[in-house]
């Protein structure tokens, strides 16, 4: 945390050896403190405009130290908030009580409200927390800051304010750009690729916040098949051909974005994939399977750490060290029964602060499907190869079952999972060296 002096410093007459990015840090602050003392609506609101223009000028120390003013010199006064606990402990009346909110708050949470009123405030304090998410690991006395940017865009980004809307060819250029723009889990290559993607057998679905008009917030491609896909590359080539998705009996979510870094923590996709499920079982009432063939990004890093500390476990790694990994682990063989083995121990064993260390995992579980089935060279992209050997995952949305598997994984972290998985992982090396030693 700065030190008043520093504060001091910072708001001081500019010296012979002052910099430019003081200059612009002191006059952003002393803007953001004139807007939080105005009363006025209409005046506010140009205040507003202008300390955003003012913000927006900020880069490299001028906005680390906009930050550092806006941990200190914006919180909340220790001494006041000390004052009005004590004052409820003693009397927990409700005027007490609201008091003790009023001055916990942090004044900064009021100044975001009012940047918020200015023309496209919305969009800036999202694009605000980009850039203080990229240094907050650093920079841990900001992390006031970015619990009340979380607090505010949590309740300005609820479900209530978002619009699903689904994506198609007819879906003005701007929007459909920012598709190809942000897609984060496979690359679309070009206008032919994303037209395969938006055909009569495929659909797009994001949400979309009024504020943000042309900024999808987070998407989902879905592809409508017979049978739960087991392979992703038939899913995405673009000269694959079009069905007809009234015969489909399956709805395969094989990407999931969420566009806004400056959201990140926020959460959609539960919302997302359960109104995709019921709006896609309205118009297709054929379809009985709701399932994501999805990428385990963390197998390969886990298993070259594991085997650092399980020398068990240096032939699977000294194999895949191979160029002909893949022949070698041709059907049959013991290289791929004990890949797929320890990718399922992976998916439900390993943990990472008592949660499923794989990422996506965490979110399909929170959610609330069940992790199905693992599938062999899957993705055989060099992506796909580089992060998980080629595997893919399907985990299924049963809508019986989803509030079910969620409370089983908020409350135990439970990953919930099909017969055949939990078998292959209790089968791999590592969960019979377990129990051989335990035992």
């Amino acid at each position: 945390m700065k030190s008043p002096a520093f504060i001091k410093r910072l708001f001081a007459p500019a010296a012979k050896t002052g910099s430019r990015p003081d200059r612009h840090t002191r006059r952003t602050v002393s803007l953001c403190h004139a807007l939080l003392s105005e009363r006025g609506e209409a005046s506010g609101a140009a205040l507003a405009r202008e300390a955003l223009a003012a913000y927006r000028m900020l880069s490299g120390p001028a906005l680390t130290a906009f930050f550092d003013v806006l941990a200190e010199e914006f919180s909340p006064d220790p001494e006041i908030v000390g004052e009005a606990a004590d004052a409820y402990r003693q009397n927990a009346s409700q005027a007490n009580l609201i008091r003790l909110q009023r001055v916990a708050e942090p004044p900064r949470q009021e100044l975001f409200r009012r940047l918020n009123r200015a023309n496209g405030g919305t969009a800036a304090l999202v694009e605000m927390r980009r850039r203080l998410l990229r240094e907050l690991k650093t920079q841990s006395h900001w992390a006031g800051i970015d619990a009340d940017m979380v607090h505010l865009l949590g309740s300005w980004f609820n479900r209530g304010f978002l619009s699903l809307q689904c994506i198609d060819w007819r879906t003005p250029a701007l929007v459909l750009e920012k598709l190809m723009q942000y897609e984060a889990v496979h690359e679309i290559q070009g206008w032919r690729d994303l037209r395969r993607r938006l055909e009569s057998d495929r659909r797009c679905f994001a949400f979309f916040h009024p504020a943000l008009p042309d900024e999808p917030i987070i998407f989902i491609e879905v592809a409508l098949t017979k049978g739960m896909s087991e392979q992703v590359q038939p899913l995405l080539d673009p000269d694959s051909p079009v069905v007809d998705p009234a015969g489909a009996d399956s709805a395969i979510f094989y990407s999931i974005t969420n566009c806004q870094e400056g959201l990140r923590g926020i959460s959609f996709g539960n919302f997302l994939i359960k109104q995709v499920a019921e709006d896609l079982g309205r118009e297709f009432p054929r379809l009985k399977t709701f399932a994501t063939l999805s990428p385990i990004p963390g197998f390969r890093k886990w298993l070259a750490d594991t085997a650092a500390t399980h020398t068990e476990l240096a032939e699977i790694t000294v194999a895949l060290a191979e160029a002909d990994w893949i022949e070698r682990a041709g059907p049959g063989t013991h290289l791929r029964a004990e890949l797929m083995r320890l990718c399922a121990y992976y998916l439900q064993r390993a943990r990472q602060d008592d949660e499923p260390a794989d990422a996506v995992a965490r979110f399909h579980l929170g959610n609330g499907a069940r992790m199905e089935r693992l599938n062999w060279l899957a993705d055989s992209s060099k992506a796909g190869m580089a992060r998980a050997a080629g595997m893919m995952v399907n985990y299924v949305y049963r809508l019986k079952d989803v509030e079910s598997n969620h409370e089983a994984y908020a409350n135990k972290h439970l990953a919930v999972a099909s017969p055949g998985l939990a078998l292959l992982a209790r089968e791999s090396l590592l969960a019979r060296l377990k129990s051989s030693r335990q035992g």
